[in-house]
């Protein structure tokens, strides 16, 4: 295991894990009032949310964020 990760609580978790989760904590509709971006609020669904994340640093980093404060509660 790399020392790099030790304190990173993201390590091994994958994006469409996160992503899941996080559908179904809060719905497409809640998600995309808490992370406006439009592949939450238009026609949404796992593809098009990924691809997008994985090409958009911001918005992955908003996601994270939010998956780090919904596992902490």
């Amino acid at each position: 295991m790399s020392q790099n990760q030790v304190n990173n609580p993201l390590h091994g978790i994958k994006l469409a894990t996160m992503l899941e989760e996080l559908y179904l904590e809060y719905g497409w509709e809640t998600l995309g009032q808490i992370v406006p971006i439009k592949c939450f609020q238009i026609n949404p669904n796992y593809k098009s949310s990924l691809k997008f994340l994985r090409t958009t640093p911001w918005a992955r980093a908003k996601i994270e964020k939010l998956y780090l404060e919904m596992i902490r509660k």
